[in-house]
């Protein structure tokens, strides 16, 4: 039943991104482990890391379109959720570690035993286990937004003030994680993982299992999300987004619909963080920084909000963009950031696929009045023209 009122919701666009994802998930790992790296199309594994890593971004900007271009819901915080996923998954790989530590306690941390910590806190019980920790991966970030989201929807807390209090939550978060006394690592985080499920995470077949992973939850969401919004409730998120108060007084429960949003939301971007840990081999408070919800923001305006397909195009144009940037002229990479965002917001408000898909739109419906039969009567020709 799942499964078919996905298939239904899906149209041309999002059936073929989701096609295009799935054979980069089959092509890049076989290109990657089957040629040698003498031959041209072998895909070094150092690049399909760091694609795999835009992926992962790809997937948090999906997951703020979800809220912000469907729902009108412009979270500055969504950072918070993608490290939180990224803890769930590093306090995993970090129970992996064993004896194999720099100090060889089996079952503390190396942070632990430098601190004197003494035995195991109760919130790190049972991320010995792949399952229990990909649970809290959904878990832990569903839990925060949920909180958050019960007391905001039902303040009817709105527009600005909502999303400084988002950026607020993840300000204080990272303070908090910053504490050597959090059991979460302090300022140095998590990180020197050896394991994940039995295999090294640095080997390249590890490597490009997690690549694939990232591509196949990226299109899983993607149709999620096309689901949700091509669905009854989807219209009525729109109604939300662009009249809440007419959309409250036909006799929606404005709050729900809400919060169901902000929850999947906030799941899906901690996914893309749980990907994101064994790929860069590190999670620590920075994750946490406001900056990072900030640029979020900015891949999803530059690709396109309320589109679905432009937030992922814009995570990986904006990231490849950073990446060749900052290896060129690195102090002047946030300055080129801060001018890509005026230049959308002023020429291309509707992003680049917004903006595609209005000039296809305009070119079609012109075809369609050029193709009209030459014994039009005049009232029609007048009502084509407009």
């Amino acid at each position: 039943m799942i499964t078919s009122f996905l298939l239904k919701s899906l149209d041309k666009r999002v059936s073929i991104a989701i096609l295009i994802l799935l054979a980069i998930a089959v092509i890049v790992p076989v290109l990657n482990l089957s040629l040698s790296a003498s031959n041209p199309l072998q895909i070094p594994t150092y690049v399909m890391q760091l694609f795999g890593k835009y992926l992962n971004y790809a997937l948090l900007a999906l997951a703020l379109d979800l809220v912000w271009g469907f729902c009108g819901i412009l979270s500055l915080g969504h950072g918070a959720f993608f490290a939180l996923g990224g803890y769930a998954m590093g306090m995993y790989l970090m129970r992996q570690i064993g004896s194999r530590g720099s100090y060889g306690d089996p079952i503390l941390p190396d942070f632990m035993v430098f601190l004197n910590w003494k035995s195991l806190p109760w919130f790190w019980h049972g991320f010995d286990m792949f399952w229990f920790a990909c649970v809290m991966v959904l878990f832990v970030p569903g839990l925060l937004a949920f909180i958050f989201g019960w007391f905001a929807f039902r303040s009817r807390v709105n527009g600005v003030y909502l999303s400084i209090i988002t950026q607020a939550m993840t300000y204080a978060l990272m303070l908090a994680f910053f504490r050597n006394d959090m059991g979460f690592g302090g300022n140095n985080g998590l990180t020197d993982f050896k394991d994940i499920i039995g295999f090294e995470v640095q080997a390249d077949s590890t490597r490009a299992v997690l690549f694939a992973a990232s591509a196949i939850a990226l299109a899983l969401s993607l149709m999620i999300a096309s689901g949700i919004v091509r669905s009854k409730a989807g219209k009525v998120l729109v109604g939300i987004r662009d009249a809440e108060s007419r959309t409250r007084f036909l006799g929606y429960r404005v709050e729900n619909y809400k919060l169901f949003t902000f929850v999947v939301s906030a799941m899906m971007a901690g996914v893309a963080g749980a990907l994101y840990v064994p790929q860069v081999g590190i999670i620590n408070p920075g994750e946490f920084a406001p900056g990072n919800s900030i640029e979020v923001v900015i891949w999803t305006a530059v690709g396109g909000r309320g589109t679905l397909i432009g937030p992922i195009l814009g995570a990986i144009l904006v990231n490849g963009g950073k990446t060749i940037f900052t290896g060129i002229w690195p102090e002047f990479w946030l300055f080129a950031l801060g001018a890509l965002f005026v230049a959308v917001t002023l020429f291309l408000p509707k992003g680049i696929v917004g903006t595609v898909a209005e000039f296809m739109a305009k070119r079609k419906a012109k075809a369609a009045v050029a193709d009209k039969p030459a014994d039009t009567t005049g009232a029609e020709q007048a009502e084509a023209a407009q």
